[in-house]
């Protein structure tokens, strides 16, 4: 195991495709992880052209504890999950030391959005035993006047939106026998007509598929050497909508409804590190982690799929791969042919989705300066990349939210602006490596010690 590993702390984040189905929220709601429709596409209008030069207005900021998860806003509130150690608890002085038991409490917090006033909070005793435990990873999903939230140990809660208050919960690890993954549960839960899909592990349990409103189980599909850190990904190909799970050995296409296997392509990122959500456009799906990366041409008239092209794991390779993109801790952007993600180790790049291609590639959006391809001081360099309209928006590890145009040719800054301060570490350096939310003109963002809303409108 290579210090390399630790790259899997970005799984914190999840992505789906064109073909996701929204959770009834209003339009300027950011209700889960990447957004209403788990695309990373903002749709509202309005929105600041340019940032000012002093960065801009915050609306509020208060003090939270520690974690990965971003925040998800919906009907006027902000919920966002951390984690505090119990009095006299402390991390291991190595991050990778997964054999000392930390006592802490994960709670889960609701704001209100205009002034993040708390308005209440849900807390439960949560012994950590993972690698990197600062917190964490999920993204708050809400729908239907329900918040689903699952913590870096497997605690999942089915919780009332307006209240708190319980109205199911499980733990994969009590209920499952699912081994916790070296850096936690990460996979963002995916809500599907009455279901909420879960990437579990476990024998034959994978994945798992419960009744959204009672908790009862109503599928489990798969087995796996290790389940990875990948979201359940919606998407509709073939005539009919599939659920991709890519564990740490395959890319799979499930019927979400009953859980039959489709199809499976191997796909096998370095150190079990499926982590990104795939991203389909049209026929084509692109899913990619450390040293590995594919797209996957979708058939037309039935549910299956075949390599349009691959790059396998070579953990002997010494010189980067000629094609691809190699993301860990983010999940990329696919537009009018073009993959936009943050390559290995830590550059922005843009690659050519029918061929793998590089086009170009730039780290000053994601550690703030221009460095040589070889650059070796990135490592897990992280960016997460939102559209909105004819333009990006990027929150880089250093804090900074950077508005960008992204083409074919090249990366184009508009202008950026510091919002908070790296709190994590990772490779020597200060780090944050948290998805924001993009709701009623306004941007959340959080560290490991605030959550901070900054207005974006014109």
């Amino acid at each position: 195991m290579t210090r390399f590993t630790l790259l899997a702390l970005g799984a914190l984040v999840l992505v789906t495709s064109e073909g996701f189905r929204p959770l009834h929220a209003m339009a300027d709601d950011w209700p889960q992880w990447m957004g209403p429709n788990r695309d990373n596409v903002w749709a509202e209008t309005g929105i600041a052209r340019t940032l000012p030069a002093n960065g801009p207005k915050q609306v509020w900021k208060v003090s939270i504890s520690a974690g990965y998860a971003g925040p998800a806003v919906a009907d006027g509130k902000v919920y966002v999950t951390d984690r505090v150690l119990a009095k006299g608890a402390k991390n291991p002085d190595d991050p990778f030391d997964i054999k000392q038991k930390v006592a802490s409490t994960e709670r889960v917090l609701c704001l209100d959005a205009k002034s993040g006033k708390e308005l209440w909070k849900h807390e439960y005793d949560c012994t950590y035993q993972i690698s990197y435990p600062a917190g964490p990873r999920c993204t708050p999903t809400v729908s239907g006047g329900k918040v689903y939230t699952l913590g870096a140990m497997g605690d999942l809660y089915c919780l009332r939106a307006d209240t708190g208050k319980v109205i199911w919960s499980k733990n994969f690890v009590k209920d499952y026998a699912a081994k916790p993954p070296m850096w936690g549960f990460c996979g963002h839960p995916l809500v599907y007509k009455n279901l909420l899909i879960c990437l579990v592990g476990g024998e034959g349990a994978t994945v798992v598929a419960f009744d959204k409103d009672t908790g009862a189980e109503k599928w489990k599909a798969l087995d796996a050497r290790a389940p990875g850190y990948s979201p359940p990904t919606l998407i509709t190909a073939g005539g009919v909508d599939q659920v991709v799970i890519w564990h740490a050995s395959a890319l799979n296409g499930l019927d979400p409804v009953t859980g039959q296997i489709y199809w499976t392509v191997p796909l096998e990122p370095m150190y079990g590190m499926s982590i990104m959500g795939p991203r389909q456009h049209g026929d084509r799906l692109f899913a990619g982690g450390i040293g590995a990366s594919a797209v996957l041409k979708l058939d037309k008239d039935k549910p299956g799929a075949a390599v349009l092209w691959k790059e396998a794991a070579d953990k002997g390779a010494k010189a980067p791969k000629d094609r691809g993109l190699h993301p860990v801790n983010m999940t990329p952007f696919v537009d009018a042919g073009t993959i936009f993600g943050v390559d290995q180790p830590g550059m922005l790049r843009a690659v050519e989705l029918e061929t793998g291609k590089k086009l170009w590639f730039t780290h000053k959006p994601v550690i703030g300066k221009e460095e040589a391809e070889d650059f070796k001081g990135a490592g897990s360099g992280t960016a997460f990349v939102v559209k909105n309209g004819d333009r990006y928006f990027l929150f880089a590890e250093t804090g900074e939210l950077i508005i960008a145009k992204l083409t074919p040719t090249k990366y184009d800054e508009v202008s950026r602006a510091k919002l908070l301060d790296p709190t994590g570490t990772a490779f020597g350096r200060k780090v944050l490596w948290t998805h924001p939310a993009f709701a009623n003109k306004c941007v959340f963002v959080r560290n490991d010690k605030e959550l901070a809303c900054y207005s974006l409108a014109e």
